[in-house]
């Protein structure tokens, strides 16, 4: 992925593969969703809901009397999260650093699942964020921390560069991230109290290289070796499927990603 990121390379396909592919963010979700401890009857606010997935899952916690908004920037997967609407599960398209749409103390509670690191006004997003918490209204969110990369991203840097094709394109492959000291800043900065994080250790199962990077390519929305020429590409996949076959069990490929989960809340009136 560039340091550009751009959300017109994303397409009905990737979406589709997306939404195919979206158990693995849906497990990591719902480690984000625990925490948050929704109750019956809460107003939540999902950003970056893609396909909708989660928000799905949420709806059902918060039961008829609540209600789950689900906004992403990209129309082709609003489309599809339409498909799960309900009563009290809508979507719309926006973004985390426009929720002019939103009142002042409309959600009790606002989550991004894998979604922050993408966000370009970070502090722009939190500010938003806590305008449209309720007192007392929790925030989740996890991200990738730059420090401890996932482990199909150490692979595909080996792969590239066994390919020989490890140049300046390299550097412009950043692991998209932020570390818990960053996030605290963030945080306190927005307005947010007893800010809480932890770097957990997932593994994900594909069935072969090809599964892996649909999967990189849909959760990218594209921005995934656009630097590279489709026969490069090419090269890097054969390489990579070299690497990630030795990694091979009866269960299929597993591969660890790391996410770091962080929690606070705004604080109550007068608090």
């Amino acid at each position: 992925m560039s340091g550009v990121i751009s959300l017109e390379h994303d397409t009905p396909g990737l979406a589709r593969s997306y939404d195919q592919a979206g158990l693995v963010q849906f497990r990591h979700g719902k480690f984000l969703i625990g925490p948050l401890a929704i109750k019956t009857g809460e107003h939540v606010l999902d950003i970056g809901t893609g396909t909708g997935r989660l928000a799905e899952f949420v709806a059902g916690l918060v039961g008829p009397n609540g209600r789950v908004i689900g906004i992403d920037p990209l129309p082709g997967r609003i489309e599809i999260a339409r498909l799960r609407q309900s009563d009290h599960l809508q979507f719309h398209t926006g973004r985390a650093e426009d929720l002019s749409g939103f009142g002042d103390g409309q959600f009790d509670a606002v989550y991004l699942n894998s979604v922050f690191h993408w966000v370009a006004d970070k502090r722009g997003a939190l500010r938003e964020i806590h305008r449209v918490l309720k007192p007392g209204g929790r925030l989740g969110l996890n991200v990738q921390d730059p420090t401890r990369p996932h482990q199909s991203r150490a692979l595909l840097r080996r792969a590239i560069a066994e390919t020989g094709l490890a140049d300046h394109r390299q550097d412009s492959n950043p692991v998209l991230g932020l570390t818990d000291e960053e996030l605290r800043s963030l945080f306190a900065a927005g307005g947010f109290a007893a800010y809480r994080s932890e770097l957990r250790t997932l593994t994900d199962v594909h069935e072969d290289v090809n599964s892996l990077l649909r999967w990189s390519e849909a959760s990218a929305f594209g921005n995934f070796l656009e630097a590279f020429s489709p026969s490069e590409r090419e090269q890097i996949r054969g390489a990579l499927a070299r690497l990630v076959e030795t990694k091979r069990t009866p269960e299929g490929l597993p591969l660890e990603r790391y996410l770091r989960f962080a929690f606070a809340h705004k604080p109550s009136t007068g608090n």
